[in-house]
């Protein structure tokens, strides 16, 4: 095909004019703006709110109930009537703590009721009691509590009011004639076990050699003073106190051929000694 043809071709063919390109955009314009009709939003809201609001109030009705029941089963497991503590069990190796100091202890716990009873409190106000050591309570289905308790073992009388345990711990508790026979020892608070050890130390090696001990006491200083069951009181200072009294037991023997009677021995000195005789101020050495 010649440039010729193609030209008239294309000459042949009309373009739009401006105003029919102007009607179609006035047209594409009509088109967009007819838009659909709307549906009414309301019945789909009054729908949505009736299934909220009936669902919610199922919930709250759920909850309620669900509170209601538990109102009520905290109130049945309060009752001390309809859930009673019906027996309280007591073991354990006792001397001193009678059933009576327990339950009087306990009093005032057993009007609550099984569920409710606090066993923590049980236990502490049943280890308050004067001789007990060691407490553990429980309970026991269906309506019992069970008490277990351990009582001091009681070692020796402390500073003349208090007792001090085998473990050297001190404690408080009424006097009773049958511990009147312990050994009394005496020292600062804080040095209870410390004084027991020395107390069993100087008693083994005084009972092997025929001499009992009654009492020993550590003074605020840390100075040493032992009293023997026949009276004599030996003064072992600070340091030593076991050579010392290996030293009084040799010369014993050697005192008790005096016409006096001995009353003191002071072993403080490093090779010798210092004796206090009945009745009289006169020393010997």
């Amino acid at each position: 095909m010649t440039d010729r043809q193609d030209t008239r071709r294309r000459a042949g063919r009309a373009e739009p004019s401006r105003d029919m390109r102007s009607r179609d955009v006035r047209s594409r314009d009509r088109q967009r703006q007819k838009k659909p009709p709307r549906e009414p939003i309301w019945p789909k809201v009054k729908a949505l709110n009736w299934y909220f609001i009936t669902g919610f109030s199922f919930f709250l009705l759920v909850v309620g109930m669900f509170a209601y029941s538990g109102a009520r089963l905290y109130e049945l497991l309060n009752d001390a009537e309809a859930v009673p503590i019906e027996a309280v069990m007591i073991n354990g190796d006792r001397h001193y703590t009678t059933d009576d100091d327990i339950r009087k202890a306990m009093e005032s716990l057993m009007l609550r009721s099984f569920f409710s009873a606090d066993v923590g409190e049980i236990q502490k106000t049943i280890k308050a009691l004067p001789w007990v050591h060691e407490v553990s309570v429980r309970r026991v289905w269906p309506a019992r509590i069970k008490v277990h308790l351990q009582e001091q073992k009681v070692a020796a009388r402390w500073n003349g009011m208090d007792w001090l345990n085998e473990s050297g711990e001190a404690f408080s508790a009424p006097s009773r004639p049958e511990l009147e026979g312990l050994p009394k020892l005496s020292g600062p608070e804080n040095m209870s076990a410390e004084v027991l050890k020395a107390y069993r130390q100087i008693e083994e090696l005084l009972r092997i050699n025929g001499f009992g001990l009654e009492s020993l006491s550590l003074s605020p200083r840390h100075a040493w003073i032992a009293v023997l069951e026949n009276g004599i009181t030996l003064e072992l200072g600070r340091e030593d106190k076991m050579a010392r009294i290996q030293r009084f037991i040799n010369v014993y023997p050697t005192l008790t051929q005096q016409a006096k009677a001995v009353a003191r021995v002071d072993l403080r000195y490093d090779t010798g000694l210092a004796v206090g005789w009945n009745e009289t101020t006169q020393e010997s050495r």
